[in-house]
Formats: structure tokens, C-alpha cells, sequence
């Protein structure tokens, strides 16, 4: 299903945005795709299929470790593209969002990159650290092949710079919901109300929220704020680098969270269209 089909549907059916993100290939390629059938199974809508890179800058601890196991077991960009054609043929029908550090495509020439995951049937791609004034030449390429280039959003961007990439955005607006690194616990939770409340005024495009989710409340609470979904990776790698020897046994545990993040995505929804804005949603919030 096409990336803004999915998002239409949701909306349809009143359900909060689930989005996991894995790094793949960590511990293994088999366990990855596990992994991802697990989650899309168990109620994650998008999948955010990470291509494991050196220096991940925007991730926390749990990530730039799993990134370091992926390469050191022999993960490339080329074994990536063939995990996301063997998801694909293995039956995987929920939208993949490639995120990918800039210097793989730039390595591999953007073009050559863009062509290959779309013919993988990636629908979007997200670049960390690709900032917005030199995104519209890979912007338009990916809107030549029919794919969305996601922009990311922080509580840090200017207003003038936040106008730019609401006006640019395509597919959905990732807003990074709190200063620092993937996998940190919200501690400003009225920050992230705020610039959610903010974007939504100005905007009509999905907005998705991530980093320092990582369990129903803080699901609920997000969506209940005026965001149309949530992000979460590290609470996944989390719970399956604690059996890196079986990874597969921890399977269950993350399949029970995924269904639980779901739940409060959808439960955040449907509160949210059955009460207007109030003191309420400032409590809700002070839960993350």
C-alpha cells in the first residue's frame, strides 16, 4: 500500500500512526526480518527500515550499538535493498520509510540510491542529517520516482525555517519530540504539546512524532495532543539485545508492546475527536 493511502485509511478508521523503526541486519539479516513481520503483525502501520551507518549522529546508545553489530556482521546498503525486496516478497504490505545517513546515497550517487530502494517498493526516505535548504534537488528526484523525501522537524527549528518545511514537506512531518538523541525519555513533555499544537495550526499534513517513546502512555498522550502518530525503535532493540545469543525468543515481549503502542495511538485518537482541547490535554502530556 502506497504511503498516503496508509495514512488515509488510518485516518478513515479514527487510528493513531504506528510507525517502528529497526535497524536491519542487528544481530542478524533473518532476525531483522523476523523482526519486521513481528511488528507489522502486531500493529505497526509504517515500517522505518534503518540502513545501519559508522556514525549515526541523531541516535542514542541503543541504536549506534546496533548499528555497530549490523556492520560488523556484514551489513552493506546492497544487503539492505535486497532485505526490503525479500520483506516485499515474503508478503510485507505495510509502507517502508528508508532512513539512511546522507553519505551512503551521496556514495552510491542519489539517483542510483533512489532507484534501488523504489524498485524494492520503499515508499518514502528520510535523511537525519540532510538539512532543508539543500534537500529540494533530492526532493525532486524522489518525487520523479514517486517516493516521498521526509523532512524532520525539532523543538530547536526556527519559525522561518518551520514555515519552509511545512510548505516542502511530502508524505508526513516527522517532528523529533525533544532535544538530544533516538531512545532519550521525554523530560519536557509541554515542549514537544507546544510545537505539536504549533505545527498542527499551520498545517493539515500528517504529523508524526518520535524519539523517548517507548510505551502506550506515552503513545496516548502524543496522539491525544494533536499528533497523528508516533515513532518507536529503541524500546523495540531494547527489549532483544537483552538475548542477543536468541533474539528470536524476545520476539513475544516486542510483539506485546507493539500491539500496546497501537492501542494508545488508537485510544489517543478517538479520545482526542470525542473532547475538545482543555486542561486535560496539558495532563495527559505531563504523563511522558
Amino acid at each position: 500500500m502506497e504511503l498516503e493511502d496508509k495514512i488515509q485509511v488510518l485516518r478513515e478508521r479514527r487510528e493513531g500512526i504506528h510507525m517502528a523503526h529497526v535497524y536491519y541486519g542487528d544481530p542478524s539479516e533473518d532476525f531483522s526480518i523476523s523482526l519486521i513481520k513481528t511488528l507489522a503483525e502486531n500493529g505497526a502501520d509504517i515500517i522505518e527500515f534503518g540502513i545501519p551507518f559508522s556514525d549515526p549522529i541523531a541516535d542514542g546508545a541503543v541504536f549506534l550499538a546496533a548499528c555497530e553489530r549490523a556492520l560488523n556482521a556484514g551489513i552493506t546498503p546492497e544487503k539492505c535493498v535486497k532485505g526490503i525486496e525479500r520483506l516485499r516478497s515474503e508478503g510485507l504490505e505495510a509502507p517502508i520509510v528508508v532512513t539512511t545517513y546522507l553519505n551512503i546515497p551521496y556514495t552510491m550517487g542519489f539517483e542510483r540510491f533512489l532507484d534501488k530502494i523504489a524498485a524494492a517498493r520503499a515508499q518514502a526516505v528520510l535523511v537525519p542529517d540532510l538539512p532543508v535548504e539543500e534537500a529540494k534537488p533530492f526532493m525532486e528526484m524522489a518525487e520523479k520516482r514517486k517516493m516521498h523525501l521526509i523532512l524532520q522537524v525539532a523543538p530547536t527549528t526556527s519559525p522561518e525555517r518551520l514555515n519552509k518545511m511545512l510548505a516542502e514537506a511530502s508524505g508526513f512531518i516527522y517532528l523529533i519530540g525533544l532535544e538530544g538523541v533516538t531512545g532519550l525519555r521525554m523530560k519536557s513533555p509541554q515542549a514537544t504539546l507546544k510545537i505539536i499544537r504549533k505545527i498542527k495550526e499551520k498545517t493539515d499534513k500528517p504529523l508524526i512524532v518520535g524519539f523517548g517513546i517507548s510505551k502506550r502512555e506515552h503513545a496516548e498522550t502524543i496522539v491525544y495532543a494533536g499528533a497523528d502518530g508516533v515513532v518507536v525503535g529503541s524500546a523495540y532493540a531494547r527489549i532483544y539485545t537483552e538475548n542477543l545469543e536468541n533474539p528470536f525468543q524476545k520476539l513475544p515481549e516486542i510483539a506485546k508492546l507493539a500491539n500496546e503502542i497501537k492501542n494508545g495511538c488508537i485510544n489517543g485518537y478517538r479520545k482526542r475527536s470525542s473532547e475538545k482541547y482543555s486542561s486535560l490535554t496539558d495532563k495527559r502530556i505531563e504523563n511522558c
